[in-house]
C-alpha cells in the first residue's frame, strides 16, 4: 500500500473494521487466565502479544501463512519463581519473539553473584499494561502502539525495569518493539538481553532460506559441526533431522554485518510464499545474532536471536569482561523491527545482500 493510499476513505467508519488493538483474557486450556492483546495491522500481518508474559509477541501470521513456532507447551501464566535450572523450558512457549535477560542469558548457573536459571526470568514476569493507543481515521492519525512496564525485582537485589512500546502503522505489515532498560536501584546491576526469535512453518520449510551475514562460529567450536560447517549449506532450511530428536540442536554465535545506515537485517525468505519476514536491529545496541536450528521432528523451528552477548551466561560475561554492568538510573534503549516484503527487487535486494 502505497504512502498516502487510503482505499477506505469514505466508506468506513470504525478503524477497527480495518484493524487495530483487542485486549482479552484466554478462558480455556494451560493459558486460561492469562492477559493477551492481538494486534491487527489491517495490511496481512496479525499478531498476539502475551501482556502477562513481559508483551512478548506469540503466534504472527501473514494471510494465511503462520510465521511463528509454537511449542507443545503453548502458552503458559507467568511463573516468576520457578526460574532455576532448566524450568525455563516448563513455560517456553516459542511464539516470534521471546525476551531473555533482563541480568542473565544462556543455561543454568551458579557463582558467589547468586544462582541463575536458564534465560533469566524477565519472559516469566507480567506487564503493568500504561497506554493503548488507537489508530484514528477520522483525524487521518494511523499509528498504533501499546505500552507496558515490566519489573525483575528482589528487595535489596537489583530492580532492572523493563519499559516496553510494540507499535505499527494501520495499513503498513510492521511492527516494532521498543524497549528502554533502567537500573532504578541504588546498586550497579548485571544486564544481558536476548530477543529469541523464533520462525515456524509454513515459513519455515524445506527450501526456505534463512537470511543473515557477519563472521560465525559454531556453538561447540567444532569446525566439523554437524551443520555448521563450511562444507555445509546451513542457510537452506532442511527436512526434519532425527538427530535433532529431544536436546538435538546446532548454534552458531554471529557478529552480524550491518549495512551502510548502521543496521543489521536479517529474516526468512520462502520463494514457495513469495514473500519475506526481515528483522531489523543497530548493531551498536545489540552487537550479536545467534541462529538456533533445531529441526526435531513435530519441533520444527529455527531462531535468529539478536541480543547484547550470546547465550554465554552472567558468569563467563563476568569473567571475559562482556558483562554490562548499568550504574544506578543508568538506562539502555534497544530497537527491534519486523516488516513483511513482497515486491521482488526488494526480495532481491535483502536476500543478495545477506548472502
Amino acid at each position: 500500500m502505497g504512502e498516502g493510499n487510503k482505499p477506505w476513505e469514505g466508506k468506513v467508519g470504525n478503524a477497527q473494521q480495518i484493524g487495530g488493538i483487542e485486549t482479552a483474557v484466554l478462558d480455556n486450556g494451560s493459558g486460561k487466565g492469562v492477559r493477551i492483546a492481538w494486534i491487527d495491522t489491517g495490511a496481512g500481518l496479525r499478531y498476539k502479544l502475551v501482556l502477562d508474559r513481559a508483551m512478548d509477541v506469540a503466534s504472527a501470521s501473514f494471510g494465511a501463512h503462520a510465521l511463528s513456532w509454537i511449542s507443545q507447551v503453548g502458552i503458559t501464566p507467568p511463573s516468576p519463581f520457578t526460574s532455576e535450572g532448566l524450568d525455563w523450558l516448563r513455560t517456553f512457549g516459542g511464539g516470534l519473539v521471546t525476551t531473555c535477560g533482563l541480568s542473565h542469558v544462556g543455561g543454568p548457573e551458579e557463582d558467589e553473584q547468586g544462582k541463575r536459571g536458564l534465560h533469566g526470568s524477565i519472559s516469566n514476569l507480567p506487564a503493568e499494561i500504561c497506554s493503548v493507543k488507537q489508530p484514528d481515521l477520522g483525524n487521518g492519525d494511523l499509528d498504533m502502539h501499546i505500552s507496558g512496564i515490566i519489573r525483575e525485582s528482589s528487595v535489596f537485589g537489583p530492580h532492572l525495569v523493563l519499559k516496553r512500546t510494540i507499535s505499527g502503522t494501520l495499513g503498513k505489515p510492521y511492527l516494532k518493539i521498543r524497549d528502554e532498560v533502567t537500573n532504578d536501584s541504588n546498586l550497579a546491576a548485571p544486564h544481558m538481553l536476548l530477543y529469541h526469535v523464533n520462525f515456524g512453518w509454513p515459513l519455515i520449510d524445506e527450501g526456505s532460506q534463512i537470511i543473515w551475514s557477519g563472521k560465525w562460529e559454531s556453538r561447540d567450536g567444532d569446525l566439523e559441526n554437524r551443520i555448521f560447517n563450511e562444507k555445509n549449506d546451513f542457510k537452506s532450511c532442511p527436512p526434519p533431522l532425527k538427530a535433532h530428536a529431544g536436546f538435538g540442536e546446532d548454534v552458531a554465535f554471529i557478529q552480524p554485518e550491518p549495512e551502510s545506515d548502521g543496521l543489521c537485517r536479517a529474516g526468512i525468505y520462502n520463494p514457495d510464499l513469495g514473500f519475506a519476514l526481515r528483522m531489523s536491529f543497530s548493531k551498536n545496541q545489540l552487537p550479536w545474532l545467534i541462529n538456533w536450528q533445531h529441526w526435531g521432528e513435530n519441533e520444527y523451528v529455527t531462531a535468529l536471536e539478536p541480543g547484547t552477548h550470546p547465550p554465554i551466561g552472567q558468569q563467563q560475561a563476568r569473567k571475559d569482561g562482556s558483562l554490562i554492568m548499568l550504574k544506578p538510573g543508568e538506562k539502555r534503549q534497544y530497537e527491534l523491527q519486523f516488516d513483511i516484503i513482497t515486491g521482488q527487487n526488494d526480495i532481491a535486494s535483502f536476500v543478495n545482500h545477506n548472502q
